[in-house]
């Protein structure tokens, strides 16, 4: 990986760091959210060329499926015979070849600069042929040339929207169990148009500012769209947040009357954001909270999110499982925020549509039911888990659900729609399932403006419930 900054033969600084953001994602499974704006204050980047280098990475990372589809067209082989390096390059070429305003000419020069830095000068020939083929032809063309060859209409429907297959067949289901299946082509639209940035004010350390978001008391817009000075005066009582992540961490808090010397657990907490909102709601109230998170990285997340707070809030660094093993009838409340497929969060995160498989969920829904069910030997009699996943995958979400309360009979599950109505500021749609129920919130892109996030509310009964 190039330096950030470093720029080489003339290509632009903020090529080169969404370049760099494409080749660790590949090789390294690195998080774009993360890595970009680290790498764009390494490299020193304006307003101008950061906006640049996010549109670059983001847009490439985003149609990496459709991309692949017309490089392999253009260049006669599939891509995976193409060294990687190249193709991460060719992807970066054919976006702002046929999605961007940038002149095709810089476009293939600046992309054939870089094979020829990073891999040698005679990859720079095959990539200079393969982006000039491409550069031929408008976006239509190609688009209507790779689905003439789909085998069914959810791969054209793949190829046009930039989404999986089996992740297109996922939604589709999940949005049928609300009987809202013909909202699927504007689910997958949201999915590729970049989020407004949210801010999130955190109870007692701040005041939201104008625009207020719709739903969450804490939310507001970023004014101007830049929220860099608004949160550095702020020293860390204003951050970045999604409303949705904002809307589920408050249902925990506000689920009942916050008592003085109540115990909470955010039981796998990175990066921080919903441990510091239910940290600032909880130390208002009386109550105190832990965290835990099995990943150190993260777990250095979870304690910068929390060092502004005025009160302490232990890290921990173990299993989930096996902290909430070792903490028996302890919490009156836990956070399960489950690690998932992450299909609800693809406006934020383009790369976790490319990232997983359907060979996944099943390991994931294992781990998320383990998770669910140590969280419920942790509670108190009468305290409550807020089971959460920023997916809508319906094996994710009421699957797990469903198998917690088959295999338990000391657990009742709370009407999480009625307590999400109750936070929010304004109505918010939350659709029942068609078999009749109406207690889990599945919140929605094109619905919300928010992440797809999933919410459930469960109450450990007493011993003699």
């Amino acid at each position: 990986m190039t330096a950030p900054g470093q720029g080489k033969r003339g290509i632009q600084p903020a090529r080169w760091v969404a370049y760099d953001v494409l080749r660790a994602v590949s090789d390294d499974d690195a998080y774009a959210n993360l890595l970009l704006p680290k790498l764009i204050v390494e490299a020193g980047l304006d307003a101008q060329d950061a906006a640049l280098s996010t549109e670059l990475a983001y847009g490439t990372l985003r149609r990496r499926g459709t991309y692949d589809a017309i490089i392999a067209e253009a260049a006669g082989r599939p891509v995976s015979d193409i060294d990687p390096a190249v193709l991460d390059a060719l992807r970066l070429g054919a976006h702002q070849l046929l999605a961007t305003r940038v002149a095709a000419h810089a476009a293939v020069n600046e992309s054939v600069n870089l094979v020829a830095s990073e891999v040698g000068r005679g990859a720079s020939g095959f990539a200079n042929a393969v982006l000039r083929r491409i550069g031929r032809d408008s976006a239509d063309v190609w688009q209507e040339r790779i689905e003439s060859g789909a085998r069914s209409d959810d791969e054209r429907l793949a190829l046009r929207t930039a989404h999986p297959v089996w992740v297109i067949r996922a939604l589709r289901r999940a949005l049928a169990a609300e009987g809202r299946a013909g909202e699927l082509d504007d689910l997958l639209r949201a999915d590729n148009v970049s989020p407004e940035v949210t801010l999130v004010a955190l109870p007692g350390l701040a005041e939201p500012g104008e625009p207020a978001r719709p739903y969450a008391p804490t939310a507001f817009a970023s004014p101007g769209g830049d929220p860099r000075q608004v949160i550095a005066s702020a020293a860390g009582a204003i951050r970045v947040q999604d409303e949705g992540s904002q809307l589920v961490a408050l249902a925990l808090a506000e689920v009942a009357p916050v008592r003085a010397g109540e115990r909470w657990l955010d039981l796998c907490s990175g990066p921080g954001g919903k441990t510091a909102l239910l940290a600032a709601v909880a130390h208002r109230g009386g109550a105190s909270i832990e965290a835990n998170e099995v990943v150190a990285a993260r777990a250095g997340l979870v304690r910068n999110a929390v060092r502004p707070l005025p009160a302490d809030v232990p890290v921990h660094e173990l299993d989930g499982r096996s902290f909430a093993a070792e903490h028996p009838a302890t919490f009156d409340r836990i956070l399960v925020d489950a690690p998932c497929t992450g299909l609800g969060a693809l406006r934020r995160r383009p790369e976790a549509r490319w990232r997983k498989s359907p060979a996944d969920v099943a390991e994931l829904v294992e781990l998320q039911t383990q998770l669910l069910d140590a969280a419920v030997d942790a509670l108190v009699p009468g305290g409550v888990v807020a089971y959460v996943t920023c997916s809508p995958h319906l094996a994710e979400t009421s699957g797990v659900v469903e198998e917690v309360l088959r295999r338990r009979d000391d657990l009742t599950e709370l009407d999480a729609q009625t307590v999400v109505r109750r936070v929010a500021v304004s109505p918010i749609d939350l659709a029942s399932a068609v078999d009749g129920s109406s207690r889990r919130v599945q919140l929605w892109p094109h619905r919300h403006g928010t992440d797809a996030m999933f919410l459930a509310l469960l109450q450990r009964t007493s011993p003699e419930g």
